[in-house]
């Protein structure tokens, strides 16, 4: 009797290891799957700066060329 309990006691055993590693496997992934993600969130953020900074660059050059063209219309008084 004590033989079948120890063997009963085995299986549950095995059987709880076998779902804690495959817990571990599917936390593992997990913890990749955000990693990526996080990176590729880095990624956007890093491309929205690039874009912000070329939208400043294009603001700039567009002020410049609305001054040339407001001195132009004054001198040729058509504003």
């Amino acid at each position: 009797m004590a033989e079948e309990i120890e063997n009963l006691m085995l299986e549950h055993l095995k059987r709880f290891q076998s779902i804690l590693d495959r817990v571990e496997r599917k936390l593992d992934d997990l913890t990749r799957r955000v990693g990526n993600l996080e990176s590729g969130q880095a990624n956007i953020i890093q491309h929205l700066g690039t874009l912000a900074a070329a939208d400043a660059q294009q603001q700039l050059t567009s002020d410049g060329f609305n001054q040339r063209l407001e001195r132009i219309e004054r001198r040729l008084e058509l504003s």
